[in-house]
């Protein structure tokens, strides 16, 4: 049977509490006296030596805690467009697992319908994207699309608006009416949104910045106006 890990403490215990069925669970001892909810499922839990979870996950970033789960199950792109009032998240090309991962997190925190990533060019989900979500990847549906542009262009319409996030747009996210259905759109670092995908939004908007830096990380940004959003649409 295909299966794949999830590592690290937190995300662990939200793929037991999520949709994937968990497979095996291997835990230190140190972990398994120090996480109760690990020994509320004891009999599960098969005993390892540090060593060999470091060398199964090929990184020692564990937590003492690694399981074996089924295969992430992606989303279908189109349906998390068709929900009611959706707030969707989409990445033009963010390969960066880490960033993937904190969107993901900040996306399911604030009640986004989902995540959508390009099938080119971008991170997937991997242990380290949901060791980066804390969990929360286990959530929040992740669709993959195989033109980012196209899947764009095909959901908008009056009741859907595409907003993209540009440091160079001359209207801010203050002035900007994100209180009905909405994909943001957040380009990678340093590149920004591609030029296709940027003519396919509705809206571009910045973030002001009034400090020296010229730019903020994408899952910061993804925070800022996601949540701006959450704002608006209360």
């Amino acid at each position: 049977m295909t299966r794949e890990q999830v590592y690290g403490r937190r995300p662990v215990r939200e793929a037991l509490r999520g949709r994937r069925g968990v497979l095996e669970l291997w835990a230190t001892e140190r972990a398994l006296s120090a996480e109760p909810w690990l020994r509320e499922n004891g009999k599960r839990v098969h005993v390892k030596p540090e060593r060999e979870l470091t060398e199964a996950a090929d990184t020692r970033d564990h937590q003492g805690v690694l399981a074996w789960v089924e295969p992430y199950r992606y989303a279908d792109a189109h349906e998390l467009a068709a929900a009611r009032r959706p707030l969707i998240v989409a990445l033009d090309q963010v390969s960066d697992p880490h960033n993937l991962g904190a969107v993901i997190r900040t996306a399911e925190a604030a009640g986004a319908t989902g995540v959508v990533v390009p099938a080119h060019g971008s991170a997937r989900v991997t242990p380290a994207v949901a060791r980066a979500s804390a969990g929360a990847v286990e959530h929040l549906p992740v669709a993959v699309v195989t033109n980012l542009a196209r899947y764009l262009g095909e959901v908008k319409s009056g009741d859907l608006w595409i907003v993209g996030a540009a440091g160079d747009a001359p209207r801010s996210l203050w002035e900007a009416d994100l209180s009905g259905g909405l994909v943001l759109v957040f380009g990678a670092e340093g590149r920004g949104l591609r030029p296709l995908v940027r003519r396919t939004c509705d809206d571009l908007v910045s973030i002001p910045l009034d400090g020296t830096v010229e730019s903020l990380n994408v899952s910061v940004a993804a925070g800022v106006l996601v949540y701006e959003a959450k704002r608006q649409r209360a």
